[in-house]
């Protein structure tokens, strides 16, 4: 959990950069939205589409959605587009966006 995006997206690809010298590739997905706190674990359905976003990244990248490219519009980061993408559990697709370091 972060209180802003923009510190999500700027975590993942600083832990992308702080593992490649180790030949260790990550992905990372970033979603903004409500969760739910279960005891010391989180839920929802934000929780839910990060994942889904997650899983669309390949080795190395930071694959954010429309909302977070939305919300931290004027924060310094750049995306470059990847078109729109279906996720399992929503009802409509989703643009998705690369962090470009």
């Amino acid at each position: 959990l972060f209180d802003g995006p923009a510190r999500a997206v700027r975590c993942a690809q600083e832990i992308v950069r702080a593992v490649r010298p180790l030949d260790i590739e990550i992905r990372a997905g970033v979603h903004t939205g409500e969760v739910e706190m279960i005891g010391d674990d989180v839920g929802g359905i934000a929780v839910h589409i990060a994942a889904r976003v997650a899983a669309r990244a390949h080795a190395s990248e930071v694959l954010a959605s429309n909302t977070v490219k939305d919300l931290v519009a004027g924060a310094g980061l750049r995306f470059a587009e990847q078109g729109m993408a279906e996720l399992k559990g929503l009802s409509e697709p989703m643009r998705l966006f690369s962090a470009v370091a």
